[in-house]
């Protein structure tokens, strides 16, 4: 099988994965792989592929239900931010880029430097949240806190994932990338986002 159709049927899988069940694009462009039953050496599509496998799969399974759940997806984002204004949040991920559904995420990227500053904030709003580790912007490792929001209008719990940065980090975060799109937002641009009907 020619590798370019290989990719593509390991991002149309990986994009069903990531909108039905919340994967996130690593894990789910593995997980296509094992379904193929393909080596693990198999070249692998790039996160671009699979977002353009992903907002196919929306246009084609879920184009009545998804903008309304990416709509309250984004008025709660929003509305987080504007809590944690005293962090400098920007937002990332699904949400901010227009192909989440109500199986995501919400990702905020805070900046403060006391690592434990949101910690107590989170406590002192008597807010229950779990506390990871993974890789932050600049590829260090950074707690995560995550806490489930309750939403009511999507019937279901939201985790919420909130990112803790040095201030330092915040640094160039809104640059647009090699393709001139930005990886983030502010609560404004997130606010233009949600007033404008053709932003993504």
């Amino acid at each position: 099988m020619p590798q370019d159709n290989t990719q593509e049927q390991i991002a149309r899988i990986a994009a069903a994965l990531v909108v039905d069940t919340g994967a996130d694009m690593a894990r789910a462009k593995q997980k296509a792989l094992r379904q193929l039953g393909l080596p693990a050496r198999t070249p692998l599509p790039d996160n671009r592929q699979v977002d353009a496998a992903i907002r196919s799969h929306l246009r084609l399974f879920q184009a009545d239900s998804q903008p309304r759940e990416l709509h309250l997806l984004r008025e709660l984002a929003l509305h987080w931010m504007l809590r944690l204004a005293a962090f400098d949040p920007l937002i990332g991920g699904a949400v901010w880029q227009g192909t989440a559904t109500r199986q995501s995420d919400i990702h905020l990227q805070l900046f403060s430097d006391d690592p434990k500053e949101a910690d107590i904030w989170l406590l002192n709003q008597n807010l229950t949240f779990d506390v990871q580790e993974a890789a932050g912007l600049q590829g260090q490792r950074v707690p995560v806190l995550t806490l489930a929001l309750p939403c009511a209008a999507l019937q279901t719990p939201i985790l919420l994932c909130l990112w803790i940065h040095p201030r330092t980090a915040r640094r160039g975060t809104l640059l647009p990338d090699a393709q001139g799109e930005a990886p983030h937002g502010t609560a404004d641009q997130l606010r233009q986002r949600i007033q404008s009907p053709t932003t993504p």
